[in-house]
């Protein structure tokens, strides 16, 4: 029952997953979200306003600072979920081995 439950639900996620691709917008697209006035403005005022000759440097580092922080705690806890899960599970191998 339980498993039929995960299956179901995982079905389901699937699915949204499947349908939300083909909601996407075509690629290349003019009209398409990531073409509006913030990236012009990002690549024409980018070096002046954060001192940085990279544009990219200055996207990440500067106008999506708290963004690029969020995602370095995600990545970070979870390296840290499965550096204790393998922990773990290599002491209760090595108890196992010694009784």
């Amino acid at each position: 029952m339980k498993k039929g439950i995960i299956m179901l639900a995982l079905g389901g996620l699937l699915i949204v997953m499947i349908s939300s691709i083909f909601k996407m917008p075509p690629l290349g697209n003019v009209t398409n979200p990531s073409y509006n006035e913030v990236a012009q403005h990002y690549i024409e005022r980018a070096a002046e306003e954060t001192r940085t000759p990279n544009v990219v440097s200055a996207i990440i580092t500067d106008y999506r600072a708290f963004d690029t922080l969020g995602e370095t705690t995600v990545l970070f806890t979870s390296i840290a979920a499965v550096i204790s899960v393998l922990k773990g599970n290599a002491d209760a191998c090595k108890k196992k081995e010694d009784q």
